[in-house]
């Protein structure tokens, strides 16, 4: 119990203090305050006929954001589980990889009425937090134009079960650790494909800006890029990652010591910055600097600072797979000193740098560029549609402009002829008078006169 214990102190040491933070797999949040509780409830010995002055007791150190869309549910569930004295009494007893694969999760049919009530709660709130979510992007999505991923949409649910979105039950809770270990897995993994699309884009957009340029000016541009490539790959041989040639260059250059006297465990506690007695991810790469700063300048246009934190990538996981035996992510002092007693630790293989390992493939960059292409000629299309609909828009505004203003001319004439006098106009007499004749002669009188025949 005593080596388990001391195991989960260092395993949270590492989670709290690492400064690669985004690089926290969600298992490693559920299990940090989890861990906590375990250890606050260890018993210690005290000696009662000595009374001590009371001593400020130190807060766990505060979590930071997973990242996760759902890290503030599962910083509350957490919470409220902690509350819980059986389930805290359960973890004293279950082992971290037990923890990981969601065995923990059942435990929850023991926990208190009040713990399960406001876990319930939290549920509810989860599920219509997502459902709003959702119905938000599906709405964006039809605005737009574009086809809904109901696959996409669905993974956002994959940390609870949707099925039953009033209570809070094992299958929620299994499902929220092996989510978080599934990403915390997949993290790193996730960090090279990353990288991978941002080298294929680089180059594409190095070959559209040559396809701007004439003959002689696409020549010099050409030249230009080859000789950065040669500056950038001269330099100092770089040694293999946790090789005792590489400690001791940390040794000498960092420490300022006589590589002569290069002892493993003194560099060990050199290096352990936190004191736990383990080398984390942070510390490791941390001893790669050296190495990248042979390569690698900010104030050199050939030298690529993201690739650099992709190479310090790879020197870490290289090691970690080498030295790491018991896959904890952590590299402990005994495995450390195990890993010095190796042959590859005195001989070891050369180290290929990312310019001597290609990023990706011919074929790889071809189907990265038809992706582009789809998308800009997907957007060129809905470019279109949209000037249509605003050519559209402004000849219907026009129409109706054009009714406004012959409405208002309506309504002004309409205005002016109630202000206006009526115009009287003359009615012409009953009775027709003659020229010559002061006597009027009544149309029913009147003589016919006498015609030629």
């Amino acid at each position: 119990m005593k080596t388990l214990n001391i195991r989960l102190r260092q395993y949270m040491v590492y989670l709290c203090f690492s400064s690669h933070l985004q690089m926290w797999g969600p298992s490693h949040f559920f299990l940090i305050l989890c861990l906590w509780a375990c250890l606050d409830a260890l018993p210690v010995a005290v000696n009662k006929t000595k009374v001590s002055p009371p001593v400020e007791e130190l807060e766990p150190p505060k979590s930071a954001d997973t990242g996760l869309h759902y890290d503030r549910y599962l910083r509350e569930v957490i919470d409220f589980l902690e509350k819980d004295p059986h389930f805290r009494e359960k973890l004293h007893n279950t082992d971290m990889e037990d923890i990981k694969q969601g065995k923990l999760a059942k435990e929850l049919d023991f926990v208190s009425h009040h713990v399960r009530t406001k876990l319930d709660e939290l549920k509810r709130q989860e599920v219509n937090r997502l459902r709003t979510l959702i119905k938000l992007k599906q709405d964006a999505n039809g605005e737009k134009g574009m086809t809904v991923d109901h696959q996409a949409l669905l993974k956002q649910f994959e940390h609870l079960n949707n099925m039953n979105p009033h209570t809070f039950e094992v299958e929620d809770l299994d499902r929220l650790i092996k989510s978080a270990t599934n990403d915390l897995d997949n993290f790193d993994k996730e960090r090279h494909e990353d990288f991978k699309k941002y080298e294929m884009a680089k180059e594409h957009d190095r070959k559209e800006h040559l396809k701007t340029l004439d003959e002689d000016a696409r020549k010099k541009e050409e030249e230009h890029f080859e000789e950065l490539k040669k500056k950038h790959a001269d330099h100092a041989k770089i040694n293999h990652p946790g090789s005792q040639d590489q400690l001791k260059e940390v040794w000498e250059e960092a420490d300022g010591l006589d590589p002569n006297d290069f002892d493993p465990k003194t560099f060990f506690k050199l290096h352990d910055t936190n004191g736990d007695g383990y080398f984390d991810e942070q510390e490791l790469e941390a001893l790669f600097t050296k190495e990248l700063e042979k390569v690698y300048d900010p104030t050199h246009e050939e030298d690529d600072m993201m690739e650099m934190e992709e190479e310090r990538l790879r020197m870490r996981e290289h090691v970690m797979n080498e030295v790491d035996t018991n896959k904890d992510r952590l590299v402990s002092l005994d495995e450390f000193i195990t890993a010095t007693n190796r042959k590859e630790f005195l001989e070891p293989d050369g180290w290929e740098t990312l310019e001597q390992n290609p990023i990706y493939t011919e074929e790889e960059l071809r189907e990265f560029e038809e992706h582009l292409a789809r998308e800009e000629q997907d957007l060129n299309l809905k470019t279109n549609d949209l000037m249509k609909q605003r050519e559209e828009l402004e000849r219907q505004q026009e129409q109706l402009n054009a009714q406004k203003m012959e409405l208002q001319r309506a309504v002004e004439h309409m205005e002016r002829s109630k202000t206006e006098p009526p115009v009287q106009s003359k009615v012409p007499s009953a009775v027709e008078i003659l020229p010559g004749d002061s006597q009027p002669v009544s149309q029913g009188h009147q003589q016919d006169l006498p015609t030629h025949s």
